[in-house]
């Protein structure tokens, strides 16, 4: 299977625009004969909250019509994160289109960054639910941005059979250490493949630190991008890799369930 990552230099509240750049760089990867495009968080409204508040439409509405047109036209499965408005609320959402534009996943971010000068808790409401989706014979399991911090999602989501952990982001400039030690090693601990996507360049106060990238179960970067300028990353993932590696070390065969549970839990 073919995967591309898309690392986008985003405008804020301009969806003509990132609906264009989004067009363009699908339309490369399906020239690839890539299968999957993944783009970052928010990559319709931009990651700044006013644009967010402002912008984010629902299932029927701009973003999500304009990415299954997208997928359609180009014949690709599409992961992109869009701003989701439900009613009153809006939702940090990470939208997977299959190859025919039909809607197949949707994972609302549940672990929000809701400190300065990031504040997500004023505009979005959580999610509340793992989401995982097959994607040409693999499982795929969503996530974004400040949940990859917290390993429990990342596990939990192995857990229920995920081969490849997609993280679409808007990870900032000063904590670029963290995001490229964090990716790698949740591939190690998962024995699984790891696509993230981010963005580059400002957007509000936050500067973002690029380096996208596609790491495979051994933990080896199979593609990487540069901190500071939009690129279409391009690999290869292999299901026979991730066998090997899972055959060689079973790791999950040797949890230890009972251990890892809290005092007086069931």
């Amino acid at each position: 299977m073919k995967v591309a990552v898309a690392q986008m230099n985003c405008r804020p509240g301009n969806l003509e625009a990132n609906f264009a750049s989004i067009r363009e760089q699908t339309r490369w990867a399906a020239e690839q004969d890539c299968d999957v495009i993944v783009f970052p968080e928010m990559a319709d409204t931009g990651y700044e909250m006013q644009a967010i508040r402002e912008k984010s439409s629902g299932l029927e509405e701009a973003s999500f019509r304009a990415m299954a047109e997208i997928a359609r036209q180009q014949h690709i499965h599409l992961i992109v994160g869009l701003g989701e408005r439900e009613g009153e609320r809006i939702y940090n959402s990470l939208a997977v289109f299959d190859p025919g534009g039909e809607l197949i996943a949707k994972y609302r971010k549940v672990h929000l960054a809701d400190y300065p000068p990031l504040n997500e808790g004023a505009v979005i409401t959580p999610g509340d639910a793992r989401v995982g989706v097959e994607i040409a014979g693999m499982t795929w399991g969503l996530m974004i941005c400040y949940d990859l911090r917290f390993p429990e999602m990342s596990r939990s989501l192995a857990l229920d059979g995920a081969e490849v952990l997609v993280y679409s982001a808007a990870w900032p400039f000063p904590r670029l250490r963290h995001w490229e030690i964090l990716l790698r090693a949740r591939a190690i601990e998962n024995q699984a493949y790891v696509v993230a996507a981010n963005h580059t360049g400002k957007e509000g106060e936050v500067i973002f630190c690029g380096a996208s990238r596609i790491i495979d179960p051994y933990g080896v970067i199979k593609t990487a991008a540069a901190e500071n300028r939009s690129e279409l990353l391009i690999a290869e993932i292999q299901p026979e890799l991730l066998q090997e590696v899972r055959e060689r070390m079973p790791v999950f065969r040797h949890r230890r369930e009972a251990v890892y549970r809290a005092p007086g839990e069931d």
